[in-house]
């Protein structure tokens, strides 16, 4: 699948406010979430897998890292820099968010499978992550991506390009915002995501 063309971003920039620390950080049965994040890109099919950062500075094995300087700023500039940094060759890039770590690589794959060109992972019949954008609307995502919105403007704005994708046989795509749900990730049951 390496040949597939389809890139793979984790956006992993935030300081995890609600939290008290970057996602990017937490661990959970031994791994970080960052490294999870890129795991989940790399057996989906993505190559190669860039990781956006931005309050955490951490090395990541197996992925391009950039930083985002306006991380602050929210999700939007993190989107537009990890879409700026992607290689020509890319032809799609598939979407991830470092704390969503129950979706499992078979939602990626289901993504870059579908062929098409603006692809949205549903869960229980509701979009989330992730998504598969291709290189012809980078620009126009990255230009509505603004504060702490990634692709949803343009979702919104094109619903005639958009494929959804059922993935609920994927994984859960419940996040880690606050430390009642890290405990639930702590504490809950082992990797379920296929």
């Amino acid at each position: 699948m390496k040949g597939s063309g389809v890139a793979g971003l984790l956006l992993a920039a935030g300081r995890g406010a609600r939290l008290g620390t970057p996602k990017a950080l937490v661990e959970h049965e031994g791994e970080r979430l960052v490294d999870r994040g890129v795991r989940l890109l790399e057996e989906g099919g993505c190559h190669p897998v860039v990781v956006v950062l931005g309050a955490a500075t951490v090395q990541v094995r197996g992925a391009v890292t950039v930083r985002n300087p306006d991380w602050e700023s929210g999700m939007g500039s993190s989107l537009r820099v990890g879409l700026a940094a992607l290689p020509d060759a890319a032809r799609a890039v598939v979407v991830a968010l470092v704390d969503q770590p129950f979706i499992g690589p078979g939602a990626v794959r289901a993504l870059v499978g579908s062929g098409a060109p603006v692809a949205v992972a549903t869960y229980g019949g509701r979009r989330r992550n992730p998504v598969l954008i291709a290189r012809e609307h980078f620009a126009e995502v990255a230009a509505l991506a603004v504060g702490d919105v990634g692709a949803r403007p343009f979702l919104r704005a094109h619903p005639e390009l958009v494929t959804e994708v059922p993935c609920d046989e994927y994984g859960d795509p419940s996040d880690i915002d606050t430390p009642e749900d890290l405990a639930r990730l702590l504490t809950g049951p082992a990797d379920q995501a296929r």
